[in-house]
């Protein structure tokens, strides 16, 4: 056995199976079409195993839910087939599913080493990391199971030991690319290994998953390092302290930042959950290396001058609870903005929060802080391979089949033509959905079937158990308010005895509506009293005539459609 292949236990051939399952089925759980929860099975004979297993957060329509998950119902349903979960880096929409999932369907998780640190902090916050089992991989390392050879490959992205996977199976070698941009000098000077690549293509690759999320974009990534020109640019100027917002899983970025802080002699804080967990991990585990004299809590930062400090946070998408949105509306608890505090941005807007940003960046701008993002300096790159570097890895692997992953519907066309265009056959390039199954052979490819899929949805501690009702009413109630009839009613002598009181919330403001409200209330004395003088004393029935009689009344009057809520009181 090579010293870099992982031994694990096989099971035995079931040689009757075998004989009848001869195509390897490609099943993507999430993350096609979407942002976030990325997560691909891969399924041959009596083994499956699992690529990623991350989160997305939610769209505005999703009222008060937390996270989304896949939906791991075929997985379960396959549980003595599934073999591990492969992480191929340590992001939240790669990893973050993990403790939801694991309490499901509890495999083994192999990964590398910053990776499984990260991952080791969030089921230590879920209390079930002494019932996972998480296994190291080093890039250019090898696990061996039964049907499946699993190898990871050194690649670049904006987090440290980001791999790529190639899958051997019976029927071809598969390359699932993860995350990735080629950075010629990355900040570890860790290359990706475009030399495995090549000889892999030089074998013969059967099929191509490849990161989409810059595919609308030309040219090439912009190196990590010159993001860091600009900091040392920037940290040169400053004469006040420097908040520098940026993703926390974003290692390179927080290296960069504290080398520039410790040329300048500036101590170093950390703020916001996120960017203290990460930094601290990243640190024990040697992946963020700042010396220990310059790093300080928060509530140490008044003891040092302004130009001796550097405050790095989360925030960088205007997020409602994050660090720089509270310093931006003077809530947080240890920082507030000074007149020549600079305000570092080091991050694009994801689509859909460019608002949020820009209403963080006009809070601290009236404070007086000099805010500098994207739009001013090249503060932010990317970690996501353009258009020249999706062409480089076709031409380097040539595989038979593509599937373009990571990224939205557009991303994932636009990707699926860059194929083409290197000559893969359209025939040979599927566009997946969510919960398709793909069988592959060596010479054939088609879409035979789909398995249960979805999104599951975390709110709190509930898991899965919010569904569509239960989002219409947010929904509701969010747009149009709620209105509540309480009324207390004799079911014996058929009287009522008193109200009704209405009570509105989110619909209009009952002191400068008083003449509604009275007209609702007559409305609904006058259903209460037909009911009680038609002997129909089941509540239910009530219930529903006042909401019937209510919604209609104020819909012909407000052209709005609050829920009513009816409330009986039995005397």
């Amino acid at each position: 056995m090579d010293n870099n292949e992982i031994e694990i236990n096989k099971p035995k051939t079931n040689k009757k199976s075998k004989a009848k399952m001869m195509s390897l089925k490609i099943i993507p759980l999430g993350g096609l079409g979407e942002i976030g929860k990325n997560m691909t099975a891969f399924e041959y004979d009596n083994e499956i195993i699992v690529i990623d297993c991350g989160l997305a957060f939610p769209d505005e329509d999703l009222y008060g839910i937390d996270i989304v998950i896949p939906d791991v119902t075929y997985l379960i349903k396959n549980k003595d087939k599934v073999k591990g979960i492969f992480i191929t880096h340590g992001h939240e929409d790669h990893i973050g599913g993990l403790p939801y999932i694991l309490k499901q369907i509890n495999i083994p998780v192999y990964g590398t080493k910053l990776s499984l640190g990260l991952i080791e902090l969030k089921l230590k916050e879920h209390a079930i990391l002494s019932d996972c089992t998480l296994n190291m991989v080093e890039p250019a390392e090898t696990v061996n199971l039964d049907k499946f050879k699993i190898e990871y490959i050194r690649n670049n992205h904006s987090i440290p030991d980001s791999c790529s996977i190639a899958l051997h199976t019976p029927v071809g070698v598969v390359v699932h690319s993860g995350d990735f941009k080629v950075d010629f000098t990355p900040i570890d000077g860790k290359v990706m290994d475009l030399q495995r690549y090549a000889q892999l293509g030089k074998k013969g690759v059967l099929l191509l998953m490849a990161d989409s999320t810059n595919s609308l974009h030309k040219g090439y990534t912009m190196s990590e390092k010159t993001v860091g020109e600009t900091l040392e640019n920037l940290f040169s100027k400053a004469t006040g302290r420097i908040i520098v917002s940026t993703f926390a899983s974003n290692v390179h970025r927080l290296q960069q930042i504290s080398n520039c802080a410790v040329k300048y002699g500036r101590k170093i804080a950390f703020s916001g959950r996120g960017m203290e967990n990460v930094s601290e991990v990243a640190r024990e585990l040697g992946y963020l290396v700042i010396p220990e004299d310059m790093v300080i809590s928060l509530d140490q930062i008044k003891n040092y001058p302004n130009d001796k400090l550097t405050i790095v946070t989360t925030g960088s998408q205007g997020e409602s609870m994050a660090a720089l949105t509270r310093i931006a509306a003077s809530t947080h608890k240890y920082i507030q903005i000074f007149e020549d505090d600079m305000v570092i941005i080091s991050a694009t807007p994801i689509p859909g929060n460019e608002k949020a940003v820009s209403n963080v960046v006009n809070e601290l701008i009236e404070k007086g802080a000099n805010v500098i993002y994207k739009s001013i300096e090249e503060i932010h790159v990317s970690g996501h391979a353009c258009e020249q570097e999706l062409r480089l890895i076709q031409a380097l692997l040539k595989p038979k089949f593509f599937i373009p992953v990571h990224g939205e519907y557009k991303h994932l066309i636009t990707h699926a033509k860059i194929a083409q265009s290197m000559g893969i056959d359209k025939d040979n390039t599927f566009i997946l959905e969510n919960g398709d199954v793909l069988e592959l052979t060596r010479n054939s490819g088609k879409i035979t079937g789909k398995v249960p899929f979805g999104r599951v949805l975390v709110d709190g501690m509930g898991v899965g158990d919010i569904g569509n009702m239960v989002l219409r009413d947010r929904k509701n109630l969010a747009e149009n308010g709620i209105i509540t009839v309480v009324i207390a009613i004799d079911r014996r002598n058929k009287v009522i005895i008193s109200g009704p009181d209405i009570v509105s919330r989110g619909f209009v403001y009952v002191r400068n509506s008083e003449e509604l409200i009275d007209e609702v209330r007559n409305i609904v004395t006058d259903v209460v009293e037909k009911c009680l003088d038609k002997n129909i004393t089941q509540w239910a029935e009530i219930k529903n005539g006042i909401r019937r009689e209510v919604d209609n009344f104020v819909y012909m009057k407000m052209k709005r459609k609050p829920m009513i809520l009816p409330v009986i009181v039995e005397i």
